[in-house]
C-alpha cells in the first residue's frame, strides 16, 4: 500500500501561508509546509511499505463490522468512545499511535518504551509526561488529550495534509474544506478512505486481528456515506446534544487554539469562526439525513443527557440497536461507570454571545432536532437557574 498525501490540499496549504500577510506566521508556516510535513510525510511512507515485507501476516488481517461515533464536537462522543472502550473486544487508535501510522513505527515506540521500562528507570516516559503538559495544557479543561489517550481517527492524516486537525492551527476555515468529503469526486473519496483502511488493519494487527475497530471522530460526519462505501458492515453511533452548549465550546475551543499561535488576525479568526458556526447546523443535520438513505445499516442515536444520568442503559442500548452482546466483564465495568457518573460535576459553560450566536438562529436553524430532543425544556430549565443566581 502507498501513503496517502493530499498533495492538493498541501499545495493550498503552501499558497495561503505564501499570502500570510504576518511575516511571523508566514515564516513559521513555510518552515512547517516545506520541510517539516513533507519529511514526517517521506518516512512515514517508507515505513508504511515495509510494513508488508517485515509483517506478511498482515494481509490476512481483515476489518469486520467496525463501529464509528460521530455528532457535533463537545457532543458527548469522547464519553461514549470511553465507555465502549472498556470492552476489550473492541480495539481504539491512541494519541501516538495516530502520530505514527504504519505497523513498523508502532512497534519500535513499544519497543522503546520496554527499555525504557525495564533498563532507563522511566526517564523517557517522565520527559514526555512534561512535554504533555506543555503541550495540551492550555486546553485539557475544554478537551482531555494525551499520547496514551485515544483520540480521533482523523488523526492519521495529520500528515498527508488531510485532517481537519490543521484547523486548529490555520485559521483559514474558508479556503479549505475536510469536512464535505462525500462530496469530493469518487476517486479522490475512495484513494482516501483506502489509506484509512490500511491503517486500521495494521492497528488491529498490533491489538488482535479478532478486534473490532472502534472510532470517534465529530468531523467526520460529513464522511458518512464514504465509511459505508469503505465499510460496507459499518456500525454507526450519533450523539446529539444540546447545540447551545456544544456549538459555543467548541468555537472556545478554537479560538483557544488559534490565539495561543500568537500571530493570527483577529479577522481572520472571526471569518473562520463564522464559517465554522454554519458547519455546525451541518454537522447536527447530515449524519441523519445520510443514515437515512441507507436503512440496512446499523445505528444508534444517543441523547447526551442520558448519556450523563444513566450511561449503563444507554450503552445497553447502543448494544441492542448494534447487534453486539456483552459480556459478564464488561457489564462490571459499566457497573463501576453508572457508580461514577453520580459524582458527575456540571462541565463548563461558554456564552453564545461571545461569539455572535443568538439561540434564535440556532433554534431555527435545528428546529427539527429541538422537537425531537425537547431541547427547548432544557433550555428553560438553565435560563430559570441562572435567573436564580442573579
Amino acid at each position: 500500500m502507498i501513503y496517502y498525501f493530499d498533495f492538493a490540499i498541501w499545495f493550498r496549504l503552501v499558497r495561503l501561508a505564501a499570502q500570510e500577510p504576518n511575516s511571523g506566521a508566514r515564516r513559521s508556516l513555510l518552515k512547517l509546509l516545506l520541510w517539516a510535513v513533507p519529511l514526517r510525510a517521506a518516512v512515514h511512507a517508507l515505513c508504511f511499505f515495509l510494513d508488508g515485507i517485515l509483517f506478511p501476516g498482515l494481509w490476512r488481517v481483515k476489518v469486520k463490522a467496525p463501529v464509528f461515533v460521530i455528532g457535533h464536537a463537545r457532543s458527548g462522543t469522547t464519553l461514549a468512545h470511553r465507555l465502549l472502550c472498556g470492552d476489550e473486544r473492541f480495539s481504539a487508535f491512541k494519541y501516538y499511535e495516530l502520530l505514527l501510522p504504519s505497523l513498523l513505527q508502532k512497534k519500535l515506540v513499544r519497543l522503546v518504551a520496554w527499555l525504557d521500562r525495564h533498563l532507563f528507570g522511566r526517564r523517557i516516559e517522565r520527559r514526555l509526561q512534561d512535554w504533555e503538559k506543555r503541550k495540551f495544557g492550555p486546553t485539557q479543561h475544554i478537551h482531555k488529550m494525551g499520547l496514551t489517550i485515544p483520540e480521533e481517527d482523523d488523526l492519521i492524516y495529520q500528515a498527508s495534509c488531510a485532517s481537519g486537525f490543521w484547523m486548529t492551527k490555520l485559521p483559514y476555515m474558508g479556503e479549505l474544506d475536510f469536512f464535505h468529503i462525500d462530496q469530493r469526486p469518487a476517486a479522490s473519496r475512495r484513494r482516501m478512505m483506502r489509506f484509512y483502511k490500511e491503517c486500521v488493519r495494521r492497528q488491529l494487527y498490533l491489538n488482535g486481528g479478532d478486534r473490532i475497530h472502534l472510532s470517534k471522530n465529530p468531523t467526520w460526519c460529513g464522511r458518512v456515506e464514504s465509511l459505508i462505501e469503505a465499510f460496507p458492515d459499518a456500525r454507526f453511533v450519533v450523539l446529539y446534544r444540546n447545540p447551545y452548549e456544544t456549538i459555543p465550546s467548541l468555537l472556545k475551543l478554537l479560538n483557544v487554539s488559534w490565539k495561543l499561535q500568537g500571530n493570527m488576525s483577529a479577522e481572520r479568526i472571526r471569518e473562520s469562526t463564522r464559517v465554522m458556526t454554519d458547519l455546525s447546523y451541518e454537522t447536527y443535520l447530515y449524519p441523519i439525513e445520510a443514515l437515512k438513505r441507507h436503512p440496512d445499516v446499523p445505528c444508534a442515536v444517543i441523547d447526551y443527557r442520558r448519556l450523563t444520568a444513566a450511561p449503563k442503559a444507554t450503552i445497553e442500548q447502543v448494544y441492542a440497536d448494534l447487534g453486539l452482546e456483552m459480556t459478564p466483564a464488561y457489564r462490571a465495568f459499566l457497573d463501576a461507570e453508572e457508580a461514577r457518573a453520580k459524582r458527575h460535576e456540571t462541565e463548563h459553560r461558554y456564552s453564545l454571545a461571545e461569539f455572535g450566536l443568538s439561540d434564535q438562529e440556532i433554534r431555527q436553524r435545528l428546529a427539527p432536532l429541538f422537537e425531537q430532543f425537547h431541547w427547548d425544556a432544557d433550555t428553560a430549565s438553565l435560563s430559570a437557574q441562572e435567573s436564580d443566581h442573579d
